[in-house]
């Protein structure tokens, strides 16, 4: 059975969702919170974006509620790499913290995806040769989506592209006996192999160390791989799609809604970004007028929500609360 109030839980989900408008509650502002860090660090090219301690996310969260942001996405990096029978402690500490500092004043949707935490930096759990083991793998994300869920996040997002890992992390949040049925997946339904993440890797620490992704990342060639890619997403349980990169994906965010029939949203990523800062600091660009013109298109391409860096200037850019 499709749970459709699952989008309808919250103030925040239904301003998400809402098909009229465009406003601050359906701009999602990325969050990056390090296991030891001692002092923010600055991330190269996200124009003040910075990777946080457990207690300088909390502030950050803070300020960025004074500025009307709502969403938030959560990346973790952990102090210590494992490649199985990972640790959830850390982030489920912070984002016990932030429910308890801001409940339902926000959603926490939380990344679902094992790069940053193994010690390869893949998006899946290798067999001794190298290749990946596929069963392993689902288990290790849906057991990560359910920690996070029981700790507190409104919602989670899996971003690793694995065959599967949509309907195993469902499987396990609706057996869950404390009673996750009403927590959201938004899955990266489309995710390309692209050359524009490389800010964000830095920033998550989860730049792999040999070979690349493109064995369960898309083709940025393959139009048909990647609108099939959202279908599956959605026959297996997804509450809503979103392409990444957002500005290369763009001509596949109607084409997903209409076959789907969920809403779908698209990830300004963060050499999308990092692109519109480094042109500003050239004195070749308006930044803020640029940023602006970014989100209009998104929007007039179809997207529903926009997961960017920039979330918390929208204010300040005229964007409705």
């Amino acid at each position: 059975m499709k749970r459709l109030q699952r989008l309808r839980y919250s103030k925040n989900l239904r301003d998400l969702t809402s098909e009229v408008g465009f406003s601050i509650g359906q701009l999602i502002q990325p969050l990056f919170v390090v296991e030891g860090l001692t002092r923010d660090e600055e991330i190269p090219g996200l124009g003040g974006v910075k990777r946080h301690s457990k207690d300088s996310l909390i502030k950050q969260i803070g300020t960025d509620l004074e500025m009307g942001v709502r969403q938030f996405i959560l990346f973790q990096v952990p102090a210590k790499k494992m490649d199985s029978g990972f640790s959830y402690k850390f982030s489920d500490d912070v984002i016990s913290q932030v429910k308890k500092k801001y409940g339902d004043s926000i959603t926490l949707w939380v990344d679902t995806c094992l790069c940053s935490l193994t010690t390869h930096g893949h998006c899946c759990v290798l067999h001794d040769n190298g290749k990946q083991n596929l069963e392993s793998t689902l288990l290790e994300i849906s057991n990560l989506a359910k920690s996070y869920a029981e700790a507190g996040a409104d919602g989670v997002s899996p971003s690793d592209m694995n065959d599967g890992r949509v309907y195993q992390i469902r499987q396990a949040l609706d057996s869950s006996p404390v009673g996750l049925r009403h927590i959201p997946i938004m899955s990266y339904s489309t995710k390309f192999s692209s050359h524009f993440y490389g800010p964000f890797r830095n920033a998550a620490d989860s730049a792999p160390q040999f070979g690349d992704r493109a064995t369960y990342q898309i083709d940025v060639r393959n139009r048909t791989d990647a609108i099939n890619s959202s279908i599956r997403c959605a026959q297996e349980g997804a509450d809503l799609l979103m392409v990444k990169p957002g500005m290369t994906s763009i001509d596949l965010i109607q084409p997903i809604a209409d076959k789907t029939r969920l809403q779908v949203g698209a990830y300004q990523v963060s050499g999308e970004y990092a692109a519109l800062t480094l042109l500003n600091e050239k004195g070749l660009i308006k930044f803020d007028a640029a940023l602006l013109e970014t989100w209009q298109v998104f929007k007039r391409a179809g997207a529903q929500f926009i997961i960017t860096y920039g979330a918390r200037l929208a204010q300040s850019l005229g964007v409705t609360p």
